[in-house]
């Protein structure tokens, strides 16, 4: 308990101003896209670099409680009131901190449910308590304005084709923009918990939560850290003939590195993917130990299939090829993107059994399966 008390205290700055005005800035440990200041009459929770190549742009939200009067906010922040009871969500990728946070009597709309792994939420579409929402060009205004959310959280990618944010906003809906994705490490993608939370006063919770996670994290991470022979890693698979790696700054590229592998397009700048040709992969990735994610096959001969060339590689050959398939439903939803997402010291000890399983001898593969 004195640990989580310390853990809590440690990222919070509480500042006396004249009269009885108290502001709590909360500093993140690991995440950058986003923070909150706390005021005696409302929570600003501001986002910051919410696609790639946004530059300054960023996004404020007001969270002032229901029954408080508006008080004076900065120009062009948006007010959402507090405790948010109806929730749309534009992404599976929320059902993480929701799950975390038993925030599921508040759901009442998503998109994307086909791409769902969480049996619960299945169980509440079945029932009619959450529906079905139209994305990207099939947007449906209509069937949204009909569900009275507080709040709709969705993201953007900066494409105008894909993006629903712009349409919601010009219909005054409550929509949150997130950038969760956009962080580059894997404990700064989950400390986002925090910035859901507070939609639903529940930050305390979520400081807990996450401490108990990012605890977990560090001490996996620290069994790798004395590691001599780190394996030669490289990821992912050809898509519409396009290899696209993952950047050398990017939170898989990290993962990777916590885990004690050595990614072969570590010292690249990038924080996305990267599209390369096959042969420019082949040559650097011809000898590697290991083959991660790639795509969504599930067998090596699956894999072959696909491209006959995969047998150039080495770890192709010696079936050294591991996918995180394992909690796929039959749709295609896979929880990786769900709890995986939020638990990032379970995908973390999957990646380490990978690598090291002398490491973790008694751990059992969580996301992760290897391919035959």
């Amino acid at each position: 308990m004195i640990g989580i008390l310390r853990s809590f205290i440690q990222f919070w700055i509480v500042i006396l101003f004249a009269g009885s005005t108290v502001l709590l800035y909360s500093y993140n440990k690991y995440a950058e896209n986003f923070e909150i200041e706390t005021f005696e009459t409302h929570r600003l929770l501001h986002i910051k670099n919410p696609w790639r190549g946004s530059g300054d742009t960023r996004y404020s939200y007001a969270l002032v409680d229901k029954g408080r009067p508006v008080p004076e906010l900065p120009k062009g922040a948006r007010v959402i009131r507090t405790p948010v009871e109806r929730i749309i969500i534009m992404a599976t990728v929320y059902l993480g901190p929701i799950q975390s946070l038993d925030m599921y009597d508040q759901l009442v709309g998503a998109a994307h449910l086909e791409l769902s792994n969480d049996p619960f939420l299945q169980g509440l579409v079945d029932s009619g308590k959450v529906q079905a929402i139209q994305s990207g060009a099939s947007l449906d205004l209509e069937s949204i304005l009909l569900l009275r959310p507080d709040l709709i959280l969705s993201f953007s990618t900066g494409e105008s084709l894909y993006d629903t944010h712009p349409k919601l906003e010009r219909a005054n809906l409550p929509v949150v923009l997130t950038s969760g994705y956009m962080e580059a490490d894997p404990l700064a993608r989950s400390e986002w918990i925090k910035a859901i939370a507070s939609f639903v006063n529940k930050e305390a919770q979520a400081e807990i939560i996450f401490a108990d996670i990012a605890d977990r994290y560090e001490k996996l991470k620290e069994l790798t850290s004395k590691v001599v022979n780190r394996p030669t890693v490289f990821a992912n698979a050809p898509f519409a003939g396009v290899w696209h790696l993952p950047g050398g700054q990017s939170y898989n590229s990290r993962a990777f590195n916590d885990a004690g592998a050595s990614y072969l397009w570590a010292d690249d700048s990038s924080l996305g993917g990267v599209p390369l040709d096959f042969e420019v992969i082949l040559i650097k990735a011809a000898n590697a130990d290991i083959w991660i994610n790639p795509g969504s096959y599930e067998t090596l001969d699956a894999l072959l299939g696909h491209d006959e060339r995969f047998t150039a590689f080495r770890a192709f050959r010696e079936a050294q090829v591991f996918n995180n398939i394992k909690r796929v439903n039959k749709n295609g939803g896979n929880d990786m993107w769900e709890r995986g997402i939020n638990h990032p010291d379970e995908v973390l000890a999957d990646l380490i059994k990978i690598f090291h399983p002398e490491l973790l001898p008694e751990h059992e593969f969580i996301y992760y399966e290897q391919l035959k």
